[in-house]
């Protein structure tokens, strides 16, 4: 377990820019910015199903609980955080626009929030980008650019576009108003049920666990959050464990967890306040997401699937617990699950 700090005080923590010739220093989002969050971006999200199932709590032996942020609009989590940033930007920001780097979801966010708000997108995607999220984009008008094999390679063409363009820069990690939006899902879960014994939730940048760390240490202290990332992507999950920020290989199959290298800011806030973090296979992965389809009859995406992987690694230790399992995105290739479904 990584060593931990007072979770009391929201932490500063300083970023450098992508092209390295500038340092910015970040605070966490708290309490009070998730709830402002949700003023904002309550007229254009859904609030997502917390849904029970006997088969899962049959599975685990635990009374199991989902979280449908694959139900959300666009089918992931991530657009209530693009909503309230650019629902909160200046109008001079809008009229310029916004450009970033994406696996897919989080571009997906910002390109609804920008249409939501009447400005732009552009969005930078790995080379082999999922054709599902693409073409999500490309419907809603934003400027979708291939660049690269994977995201950190996306993240430094979009800084360099942002330069050329005059478009604002929206980083897909470090940027604390995105984590203030996410973490809104958090708070419907602890807003609906009591006495949740741990929260499992997927890491890939890390906004999702670090909103779900922040809200449920306000309103839930007695819960353990448990993050979950790919073992062929470790990247933030070893970084969380060493205090370096190191780059690790990413052979990963979960576009939404694949990324390369961990950043300096969720990195602090889940050495902080994060209790456990598991690691899954790829293997586990597509097998938790058949598993979703039998017990729940919804599709959950490969990363969203690593917190029925991971509650299946440690079902010994959940047996009689009350468990939350964050399914945090559905965005499925029929390619992709063709191929899984045909290992089931």
């Amino acid at each position: 377990m990584a060593p931990h700090m007072s979770r009391e005080t929201p932490a500063r923590v300083q970023v450098n820019s992508e092209n390295g010739d500038s340092v910015t220093e970040l605070q966490e989002p708290t309490i009070r910015d998730v709830y402002a969050a949700r003023r904002v971006i309550s007229p254009y999200i859904l609030r997502t199903p917390l849904r029970r199932y006997p088969g899962l709590c049959d599975l685990l032996d635990a009374d199991v609980w989902v979280k449908h942020e694959n139900m959300q609009v666009m089918g992931s989590f991530k657009p209530r955080g693009g909503l309230n940033l650019i629902g909160g930007s200046s109008a001079e920001q809008r009229d310029r626009g916004f450009v970033t780097a994406s696996s897919g979801n989080h571009g997906q966010s910002v390109a609804f929030a920008a249409k939501t708000f009447g400005s732009r997108a552009t969005v930078v995607v790995p080379e082999n980008a999922n054709p599902v999220k693409v073409a999500a984009m490309e419907g809603i008008g934003a400027e979708v650019i291939k660049f690269g094999a994977y995201y950190d390679l996306c993240s430094k063409h979009a800084a360099t576009l942002a330069e050329q363009t005059g478009m604002t820069l929206v980083h897909a990690i470090n940027e604390p108003r995105l984590y203030a939006g996410v973490g809104t899902y958090a708070l419907e879960v602890h807003e609906e049920l009591d006495g949740i014994d741990h929260i499992v939730v997927p890491v890939g940048g890390g906004s999702g666990a670090s909103s779900t760390c922040i809200v449920t240490d306000a309103l839930s202290p007695g819960t353990e959050v448990i993050g979950v990332q790919a073992a062929n992507a470790p990247a933030v999950h070893d970084a969380w464990r060493s205090g370096r920020l190191e780059d690790r290989p990413m052979k990963t199959r979960a576009e939404g967890l694949a990324t390369g290298s961990a950043q300096a800011f969720p990195v602090g806030i889940l050495r902080r306040r994060l209790r456990r973090f598991e690691l899954v296979s790829e293997e586990a992965m597509e097998q938790a997401i058949v598993l979703f389809m039998r017990h729940t009859r919804t599709l959950v995406e490969h990363a969203g699937a690593t917190t029925l992987a991971a509650a299946i690694n440690i079902k010994s230790e959940l047996k009689g617990k009350r468990v939350v399992l964050i399914a945090s995105g559905a965005n499925v290739t029929v390619e992709q699950l063709a191929r899984i479904i045909g290992r089931a």
